[in-house]
């Protein structure tokens, strides 16, 4: 139960959206149990968006949640090939990318519970 909301103030036309997401898809993976089988994925552009004082810079900020809990060395890994995906597909330089994680106890689909 991933979900992972890209942000970003870089205009993207929909084959990029969704590379992006295809992508991100199969980053997941680097998550021990985690899949694109239950990956729910976002991205938003042309966001306004500032950082270090500077909206003139292609920036990004993506939200990764995940049902329980990984590592810091998972975490890193899939940090880096994010940061990848966005400068190889939106020119977004890592060092204007954040990535957040989030451990959610629970999670529901359909009606139920995990």
């Amino acid at each position: 139960m991933p979900f992972i909301n890209v942000k970003t103030n870089v205009s993207l036309d929909d084959t990029a959206k969704n590379t992006i997401e295809s992508r991100l898809s199969k980053a997941i993976s680097l998550i021990p149990g985690k899949s694109e089988a239950y990956l729910m994925c976002a991205v938003e552009d042309e966001i306004s968006m500032m950082f270090q004082g500077n909206s003139n810079k292609n920036i990004a900020f993506v939200e990764v949640k995940i049902l329980g809990s990984s590592s810091k060395d998972n975490y890193g890994k899939l940090t880096a090939e994010i940061c990848n995906i966005l400068s190889e597909e939106a020119g977004v330089d890592g060092s204007n990318c954040y990535v957040k994680f989030e451990e959610v106890q629970y999670w529901g689909m359909d009606g139920f519970m995990f």
